[in-house]
């Protein structure tokens, strides 16, 4: 993004804050309220040009100083209205630096607690009576005016979602990339543009049977598909599993949507891992619950902590989320932290969520074990599919296994056939080929042992990782992420999505931070390692470079 677009959104977040009487403190607790993650770092550098906010925090910005989000952002205006802006700036100038040490309920002096909260919400009252007209029947109601047309705006269920996956950061890498940059991309599990092709055996079938595809299949998916996808399950040792128990899914993406919004309520809380894959989370939170993460633990090869999941058990729990083979970590858990797992469900009555998509991307002679091998007495819901194992992340095939005691669930699972009706079916094309991939030979193991592409290239980046200053990595055994550590002292940063966003300035490297994974620090960040060997030697060299100089916040 240019730098005339950040002074534009400066500008304008300036003039309103004034408008509206707002100082950064009053924001701050307004933010707070709302569970958002705001800090007085982030609003420092956004009131002087220095970022710009990613798109729940622009909407919260735009709702709490009744402007258009557009506006703020600068993607509504001209040219000269800016020109215009930057001639009155100083009637509506801010000071960049805020103080907010002085009291904590004060900035320059000035107390948040009253006056001018009282102004901000008196002011929007007050604009909202000005547009209520009364009915015959001495009803109010709202008349937008001709001049204000009404602005419809995103759902409130979205405020605390987040999806920094595909977020802020790989937006500035597109506008990047639209200009004539080149960026190299380490930021998403992608195969097929890294040069991982299907195989051959799934695109013949496919191709052959399309004109049997035309057609609805049954909502829960091809008798075919499902018939292979049972007996994966029984080699998987996963208990208690008829065809019945199998719903086939546009990937496991619709089917964790799907899951969540059968099961919980408002107030809900599940158990969530941090770092997580952050659609679980989203799904969580659009579904009404409330994610509750737990930590998994780096020191402990980023296995699940057994404590902290005790400890976030509350009487609102309904169930608890893995994710094995992990997404961000690349962890595969063993046997005696998944039995851990198992009591403590079993000890407070939760369902098991486990997500096992990367269950074939295991490296270094390990094994995958499903914990719902490990669960008959409980209920669980298993998912997998073909994106990652057989490089076909486009045809958007998933699945998901119902097991283990089921006479519990019986409601909920009619929940789940409920929403499953109502979407029709999934693929019918990539449905018809999942009994040739289960059934055939899996070529994805030869790029999981020595010489094979997924493997040497998990090599070749964790080794020049690891030997950079101020970095440190946890070697992954399955999946193609790692999750490396940042020296934030070192460095001094407080900011890691802005670390990902000078690094994407400066070297033209993409990759997501740690809090685009539910991470609290600003310390981490995820490398997607399918690129080539020479493309991975490139970024780190990069890497090494700029980290070399980088300093994000001098004392």
């Amino acid at each position: 993004m240019s730098n005339i677009a950040y002074e534009l959104f400066a500008s304008r977040l300036k003039e309103s804050m004034n408008q509206q009487q707002m100082k950064p403190i009053d924001l701050l607790h307004l933010a707070e309220e709302q569970n958002l993650k705001l800090g007085k770092s982030h609003i420092s550098q956004y009131v002087n040009g220095k970022t710009m906010p990613r798109a729940e925090i622009l909407q919260f910005l735009a709702d709490a100083l009744q402007v258009d989000a557009d506006w703020l952002a600068g993607r509504t205006g001209s040219a000269q209205d800016f020109s215009s802006e930057k001639l009155n700036s100083g009637s509506t100038k801010l000071s960049s630096e805020f103080n907010f040490n002085s009291h904590p309920d004060t900035v320059n002096g000035f107390s948040a607690a009253g006056s001018v909260q009282s102004s901000a919400f008196s002011k929007r009252s007050d604009s909202v009576q000005k547009k209520s007209s009364s009915r015959q029947d001495g009803s109010d109601f709202s008349v937008p005016s001709a001049s204000q047309p009404t602005l419809f705006k995103k759902s409130s269920k979205l405020n605390n979602v987040l999806y920094d996956v595909r977020g802020p950061v790989v937006d500035e890498a597109e506008r990047m990339e639209s200009s004539g940059v080149q960026i190299l991309k380490l930021n998403i599990g992608n195969p097929a543009p890294f040069g991982f092709r299907t195989p051959d055996e799934v695109i013949y079938d496919m191709r052959q049977q399309l004109t049997e595809c035309e057609g609805y299949s049954p909502a829960k998916g091809l008798f075919a598909a499902r018939k292979a996808i049972m007996q994966y399950a029984q080699l998987k040792n996963i208990p208690n599993v008829t065809i019945e128990d199998i719903y086939t899914g546009n990937g496991v993406s619709e089917l964790i949507n799907l899951s969540m919004s059968a099961l919980l309520d408002d107030g809900d809380e599940i158990l969530i891992p941090s770092p997580d894959y952050p659609l679980w989370t989203a799904c969580a939170t659009l579904a009404g619950g409330k994610a509750v993460h737990y930590l998994c633990d780096e020191q402990a090869d980023w296995y699940p902590d057994l404590a902290d999941i005790r400890k976030k058990i509350t009487r609102h729990t309904k169930a608890i989320v893995i994710i094995n083979p992990n997404n961000p970590t690349g962890a595969l858990y063993p046997k005696e932290v998944l039995e851990g797992i198992v009591e403590i469900a079993r000890q407070h009555h939760l369902i098991i969520f486990s997500d096992e998509i990367y269950d074939r991307l295991v490296m270094d002679g390990g094994e995958h074990i499903s914990i719902a091998s490990l669960a008959p007495d409980l209920f669980c819901v298993t998912f997998s599919g073909l994106s990652k194992s057989h490089m076909i992340a486009g045809f958007r095939i998933g699945w998901m296994i119902l097991s283990g005691n089921k006479a519990i669930a019986q409601d909920y699972i009619e929940g789940i056939r409920m929403l499953s009706n109502m979407r029709l079916c999934s693929n019918v094309p990539a449905q018809s080929i999942v009994q040739t991939a289960l059934g055939g030979y899996q070529s994805v193991s030869n790029y999981l042992t020595p010489g094979g592409r997924i493997y040497e290239q998990r090599e070749c980046i964790y080794q020049a990782l690891k030997d950079i200053p101020g970095l440190s990595v946890v070697k992954p055994k399955a999946a193609f992420y790692m999750f490396p550590k940042l020296d934030v002292k070192k460095f001094h940063i407080t900011n890691d999505e802005q670390f990902a966003l000078d690094l994407l300035r400066d070297k033209k490297i993409l990759l997501i931070h740690g809090g685009g994974f539910h991470w609290e620090q600003p310390d981490h960040f995820r490398v997607v390692y399918l690129p080539r060997i020479e493309v991975l030697k490139e970024s780190a060299d990069k890497i090494a470079d700029f980290l070399s100089y980088y300093q994000q916040n001098r004392c």
